[in-house]
């Protein structure tokens, strides 16, 4: 079985080192683990007592993944990192000690069932700055907050902004500084203070080493870096963090030299995906491998091959096929064998399905 290898420790250490970061800019953090889908096995490793401390809370987008994340620590603060569905609000307001909010229909759903739970729920309004997805009009945003604010069983504790997410729109001073203004805003009309202005993912760390952050902008919500290293606002290290937490390996099949292009009519008939050929290698050969992982699993263009000289030519449901060359070492010996491991590094979204796939084995190291 194809089998994705975590890192245990060097993930833990990129958490604590981002706490320390944090808590010396004065900044409070979410740590979202939603690319391991409340995988409970992967929570019970990674979020240890020694882990969480300086974390103000840990948030994910899905519900069950909260359900798994109280379940491994009951007294762990909990964050809803998406606008709820108005069904779930009970579960909700359960699971979640804080959501994102940006519905007002579902805030006041939110309201009811934190009364029938006897509970207060506390929220982070999200205001759209042009990336387009979640996020109250800046135009409507007074009159907004002026309804949620009566609101009994509601507890607003800050303002927030998600960018970079779906348009790619940049972070920067400007975006972030209205966000900062608009809390001042706030404060000031209704003497209200917010205690989270909640700016910042994984693609706006950057910003904090440029000195690009408004000093009102005091909590980032941050999973990729933690994880994987790196800021996606330019792929590159972020505090000299590990980069190399996961490994994919896949499992050699078959192994038989075939020819490069197929025979016979080509239909639409096919589910696969598959390299481009020419007709003048119709009569060439290669040594070609197949490997216990297809699409169902995750998508070959989220997986970056270590061994370089190896070539993509297909991929279906269940089974990737990939192309060895001559399959011969510099030495002229046999390079791979069937039952031979092909190494494979995997970006985030190949990880959220990897973990996903019933057919994908884990190994914490």
């Amino acid at each position: 079985m194809a089998e994705l290898i975590i890192q245990k420790e060097k993930i833990k250490t990129n958490i604590k080192t981002l706490s320390d970061y944090f808590e010396k800019k004065d900044i409070y953090w979410s740590l979202i683990t939603k690319v391991f889908s409340g995988d409970l096995e992967f929570l019970n490793h990674i979020l240890t007592p020694d882990v969480i401390k300086k974390i103000d809370s840990v948030g994910d987008s899905r519900l069950s993944s909260l359900k798994n994340l109280k379940a491994v620590n009951p007294n762990m603060k909990t964050i809803y990192i998406k606008p709820p569905a108005k069904i779930y609000a009970d579960e909700i307001v359960q699971f979640a000690d804080v959501s994102l909010n940006s519905s007002l229909s579902t805030i006041l759903t939110l309201n009811e069932s934190a009364k029938k739970l006897s509970k207060i729920h506390q929220i982070i309004i999200m205001i759209e700055l042009g990336e387009l997805r979640e996020g109250v009009k800046r135009s409507d945003l007074m009159e907004f907050y002026e309804k949620v604010f009566n609101l009994t069983n509601i507890e607003v504790i800050g303002i927030g902004s998600n960018l970079g997410c779906m348009y790619g729109v940049e972070p920067n001073y400007d975006k972030l500084l209205q966000l900062s203004l608009y809390k001042e805003l706030i404060s000031a009309k209704f003497n209200k203070a917010l205690h989270y202005i909640s700016g910042g993912t994984s693609i706006s760390l950057p910003l904090i080493e440029q000195n690009q952050i408004p000093k009102d902008i005091n909590h980032f919500r941050v999973g990729e870096a933690a994880f994987f290293g790196i800021s996606p606002l330019n792929n590159k290290v972020f505090l000299n963090l590990a980069t190399d937490t996961f490994e994919f390996t896949a499992n050699i099949i078959e192994l038989e030299e075939k020819k490069m292009v197929p025979d016979g009519i080509i239909s639409d008939a096919n589910i696969g995906h598959t390299a481009s050929y020419h007709e003048a290698q119709i009569n060439e050969t290669t040594t070609k491998a197949i490997l216990d992982f297809g699409m169902l699993d995750v998508d070959k263009s989220d997986l970056e091959v270590v061994d370089q000289t190896i070539q993509f030519v297909g991929i279906t449901s269940d089974m990737m096929v990939i192309d060895l060359g001559d399959n011969i070492k510099e030495d002229g010996t046999q390079k791979y064998r069937i039952g031979d491991q092909i190494r494979f590094i995997p970006n985030y979204m190949a990880v959220a399905r990897l973990l996903n796939s019933k057919f994908i084995s884990k190994k914490f190291i």
